[in-house]
């Protein structure tokens, strides 16, 4: 089940034959946990199939998202080392933005405030020895002034050097538990034990913010699965694309911020993988904005950083950039530069586009493409007319203020916000120093398939790969990702100063960590898959670069030379004098992944005709152009669209440029490429 801001995404699948069913309902916003039993329970009665069968209910959440980016977090406490009372205020001298961008950058407010902070009377120094001890009479003193002078939802303990051991932090949250029994408390060395404490506060910290939210949510959502009678155990996808349990996800939520991005593209994994394709460019364009990341080697590519809003924390999660691109992004011409804009203002699901016919009045991309021709009048399978005559005269206010023809500005509507895109794209690929032409590009989501043809022209990124139910493709990547758990630990060593043994026996404490708390979580041994990652840089850098390791036969010798190369592609140079210092050392530990098979679904010849539903003319190229409209449902595997052509169904509708052509491979994805000599 993957929720979304307008549609919650529903897919049933029966291990034993590889069949899936899916569903899409309305989400409901208030209490997301309402939209996921309903339609659960729907899909469930509609296909004959009784609450105890189901062993396994994998959940996708915006939740701690949502939470984070409309401020409904929790009051947070935060106890700190004596003397540190204001890390949070300090915070990093970073604005973002241009030179003066310090002249106009509200500063975000801390989500600990200063009044809610309190020191905790002890120190330990960088090599994790105890300079003074914990005072704990007087501790408990300033925890109950805290308690007497302000209201406290969750607790955050984060002391100077606790990365590297955590002694001083747990006995502080043994007498916050004393004195706060009925509210979650968060430690650092178990959230994030890196250095950099300004970091490690912020996350810990944003762990708490979400931590009521999340556990409530998670607590309903079980609550509600018993009381249907499911046994199945909940498992919710982290932001790295990985799923953990519903006990751990409500103790560390910090790792579900970008829960509902993440399962898109391992959805496209999934996909990319059936189609045969290694590297892909992901395109996920709804109706409010447009996620985009990029897959290399058939994984998707991670960060060591989530980003919501104005928040930075340091968890893993998929490189994904988002733009305020989508199919409700409204058109306008400023008075001052009479210059063509498109977005980020969105129509949203209310009033939406005119051509929903729902009380929208301004200019949308969804208009601009009814106008051109590229959506037909029904859609949703037909339950969903189009108000044509409405996007037009919508359409024609910008085609008045630019003096140009009704065609030609929704052209420029379209090219404007393709044009957004492209530079998203660019962001994960140019800029990573990836090279375009080397991918082929994946568009899902509702506009997605609409724009992703054009999307594949510009970034010359082919072929274009269209999944079916590109609606749905979220709840996908939630059935066909594997558990996750994941451990840090900062290392602190320069190269010359540390060995391939003790390197592969600190890799392997840390290995032997994570594969048990697996096991705890019920996988077997065999079925439990290590990783390792090792953060190096040169000594004196602010940034580290991660490499993947495998502890047999681990050699630094080989580590240095393939961190140079890496540094080199990212920034073209590379400091020959200087020494490297390895940073953070981090396991993974995954679990089996679930057996779901792609359909496969009949095969015929080239000629697309049974699948054919009507004529068409619709706008491109500059000039009206005759094209045809065939329903998804109906293409065999084997048959070719040529462009132009539009193909329809029940949650998507994709455009086939002129000059291009579509195949339909034995999966039913349609793979689109350029004709030759066209």
């Amino acid at each position: 089940v993957d929720v979304g801001g307008t549609f919650t995404d529903l897919l049933l699948i029966d291990e034993g034959t590889g069949q899936t069913f899916r569903d899409k309902v309305p989400s409901t916003p208030d209490d997301p946990s309402q939209a996921v039993i309903h339609g659960a329970r729907g899909l469930c009665e509609r296909q004959n199939i009784t609450p105890e069968e189901i062993d396994l209910f994998l959940h996708g959440t915006t939740v701690a998202t949502n939470a984070v980016l409309e401020k409904k977090i929790a009051k947070v406490g935060l106890v700190v080392t004596e003397g540190y009372r204001h890390i949070m205020q300090i915070a990093r001298s970073l604005v973002p933005g241009g030179l003066a961008a310090w002249i106009i950058w509200p500063k975000p407010e801390p989500m600990a405030a200063l009044e809610r902070t309190i020191e905790a009377p002890e120190r330990m120094d960088a090599k994790g020895n105890t300079v003074r001890e914990l005072n704990e009479p007087e501790m408990r003193a300033r925890l109950e002034r805290l308690k007497a002078n302000e209201e406290i939802e969750a607790l955050t303990i984060c002391l100077m050097n606790s990365y590297v051991d955590g002694r001083h932090e747990k006995a502080v949250a043994a007498v916050c538990a004393e004195v706060f029994p009925d509210i979650p408390i968060s430690i650092s060395s178990d959230i994030l034990p890196e250095m950099q404490e300004y970091e490690r506060t912020l996350t810990t910290v944003a762990n708490s913010a979400v931590r009521p939210a999340v556990a409530r949510y998670v607590g309903n959502l079980e609550k509600e699965l018993k009381a249907w009678g499911t046994k199945a155990k909940l498992n919710l996808l982290r932001s790295d694309g990985g799923l953990m349990s519903a006990e751990k996800s409500a103790e560390a939520p910090v790792n579900l911020l970008m829960s509902g991005p993440a399962g898109g593209v391992a959805g496209a994994v999934w996909v990319a993988k059936s189609a045969k394709v290694k590297n892909v460019l992901t395109l996920d364009m709804g109706g409010t904005s447009t996620d985009v990341a990029l897959i290399e080697n058939g994984a998707a590519r991670l960060q060591r950083e989530t980003s919501v809003g104005d928040l930075n924390v340091r968890a893993s999660s998929i490189d994904v950039k988002t733009v305020g691109a989508g199919g409700g992004s409204i058109a306008f011409v400023p008075e001052l530069t009479k210059a063509l804009r498109v977005g980020p203002e969105s129509a949203g699901a209310k009033p939406g586009p005119v051509a929903y016919g729902k009380g929208g009045e301004l200019p949308t991309v969804t208009d601009a493409n009814v106008v051109l021709g590229y959506l037909p009048e029904s859609l949703l399978g037909g339950s969903f007319k189009l108000d044509r005559e409405g996007a037009q005269k919508a359409v024609q206010t910008i085609a008045d203020a630019l003096g140009i023809d009704l065609m030609d500005a929704a052209a420029g509507i379209i090219d404007i916000v393709n044009e957004n895109m492209f530079g998203a794209l660019r962001l994960v690929s140019v800029q990573q120093g990836y090279d375009p032409r080397d991918f082929a590009l994946m568009g899902f989501g509702g506009a997605g398939p609409l724009h992703a043809n054009a999307m594949g022209k510009l970034m010359n990124s082919w072929p274009v790969i269209i999944p079916p139910a590109p609606g749905v493709l979220c709840a996908y990547g939630d059935a066909t990702t594997r558990q996750r758990v994941e451990t840090q630990r900062s290392f602190n060593e320069m190269v010359q100063n540390t060995s391939d043994d003790e390197l592969t026996v600190y890799l392997g404490s840390l290995g032997a960590q994570v594969q048990q708390e697996l096991q705890d979580e019920g996988v077997a041994p065999e079925d439990i898959e290590l990783l390792y990652e090792i953060d190096i840089r040169y000594a004196g850098q602010a940034f580290e670069i991660p490499l993947s390791v495998e502890p047999e036969g681990l050699s630094l010798e080989s580590l240095i030379a393939r961190f140079d190369t890496e540094h080199e592609r990212l920034f073209t140079f590379n400091l020959e004098e200087t020494p490297h210092e390895i940073v953070n050392v981090r396991a993974v530990a995954l679990g089996k992944t679930a057996d779901v098979a792609p359909p496969v679904i009949e095969k015929a010849g080239p000629d697309p005709a049974e699948a054919k539903t009507r004529d068409h003319q619709l706008y491109m190229d500059g000039r009206m152009q005759e094209a045809i409209i065939y329903d998804r449902a109906l293409l065999k595997a084997g048959n070719r669209i040529p462009g132009p052509a539009i193909v329809t169904e029940m949650d998507s509708t994709t455009l086939i440029h002129s000059g291009c052509e579509a195949l339909v491979d034995d999966h039913g994805n349609l793979i689109i490429n350029l004709v030759e000599g066209a």
